[in-house]
């Protein structure tokens, strides 16, 4: 039902209007019919509702994504996607990061947001029902559950061991694999990208949903996908040796490392350089983001995060260094205004 390439709707928050509905239109123009968007996600649903204004309803399969845990506040994100997105149904619907037990366990509540889904399901508003997550562990359990249809999880030639743990798994319980992340969140950028999603084409099952900003993106990402799909020597022998450059400092978000003994959230602060370049400004300087940069200048540098780490990584070093990243990035814009 879905193209093999699907639209990531991260990065279009940071354009003006009119320049985003002209990226989406393009992506589907190009025969693109999967679009993943969030509530949490500002402007994206907006645009993409404008965007897919006078299409074939039924040539598209959206989804969107809610990040509350009650069945209140689930009830008026479904509500308010629907509005935004300017139609009647939602193809799939998703929680959206279900990465620790306390969020898995609100999502199960038998008198959870679960049975919210369930009902508007029964009623058309919503056709399938999904969860994302960062975390293997959980990711597992979900899927083992019965209760979900898709699992949106990273999985990219950096963060490939949980990805191939777990993509068995949904194979045996017939659950929908979404690959978020096939650049590795902006960390494989600077690369040969046909690696990237080569890579990913060796396993035949599973939706790629790379974040696009520009038309020039999502066109050679197309050009990409209608080449040749194997990987050569060659490329294996490159791919290895990106592994072993990006690995040393690259987070898997699987969270082991926590919990940290100054309440900061590590993962998190790993994805400063990511998240600098997908969010707008307004929303990555101010809010939760700028909360959670701001505990991490408390580090107490005692290293029981490290010695948790199953990758080994230098994770103060990379504390440091993504905090003074944040710090220039949050002046050069306060002194742009």
């Amino acid at each position: 039902m879905v193209t093999r390439l699907g639209f990531g709707g991260i990065p279009i928050q940071r354009l003006a209007e009119a320049e985003a509905v002209k990226v989406v239109k393009h992506c589907l123009d190009l025969g693109i019919n999967f679009i993943d968007t969030a509530n949490a996600y500002t402007t994206s649903e907006e645009r993409i509702g404008k965007a897919i204004a006078g299409r074939k309803r039924e040539d598209l399969i959206i989804a969107t994504k809610s990040t509350d845990r009650t069945r209140e506040g689930v009830e008026k994100h479904l509500q308010l996607s629907l509005k935004r997105l300017g139609t009647g149904y939602i193809d799939l619907y998703q929680f959206h990061n279900v990465s620790n037990d306390a969020a898995m366990k609100a999502v199960l509540s038998p008198d959870g947001p679960l049975a919210v889904l369930e009902a508007a399901k029964k009623a058309g508003t919503v056709r399938h029902i999904g969860i994302s997550s960062h975390s293997i562990d959980i990711a597992k359990k979900l899927v083992k559950s019965g209760k979900f249809e898709t699992i949106m999880f990273p999985l990219n030639f950096i963060t490939y061991e949980h990805g191939e743990e777990l993509l068995p798994l949904a194979r045996e319980h017939d659950v929908g694999f979404i690959a978020m992340k096939p650049l590795a969140g902006g960390a494989l950028d600077n690369i040969d990208v046909s690696l990237c999603f080569k890579y990913l084409f060796q396993f035949p099952d599973i939706l790629l949903i790379p974040g696009i900003e520009r038309t020039e993106e999502i066109e050679q990402t197309v050009q990409i996908c209608a080449g040749p799909r194997e990987l050569t020597p060659a490329d294996w022998q490159e791919i290895e040796r990106i592994r072993a450059a990006v690995g040393q400092k690259f987070c898997r978000r699987c969270d082991y490392c926590q919990p940290c003994t100054e309440g900061i959230n590590i993962s998190i602060v790993m994805q400063t350089r990511s998240i600098l370049k997908r969010l707008p400004p307004e929303t990555t300087f101010s809010g939760w983001f700028n909360d959670e940069m701001g505990k991490a200048n408390s580090c107490a540098q005692c290293g029981e995060c490290e010695e948790r780490c199953p990758f080994k990584l230098p994770i103060r070093e990379m504390i440091s260094e993504n905090t003074a990243l944040f710090r220039e990035a949050k002046r050069q814009w306060e002194e742009s205004r």
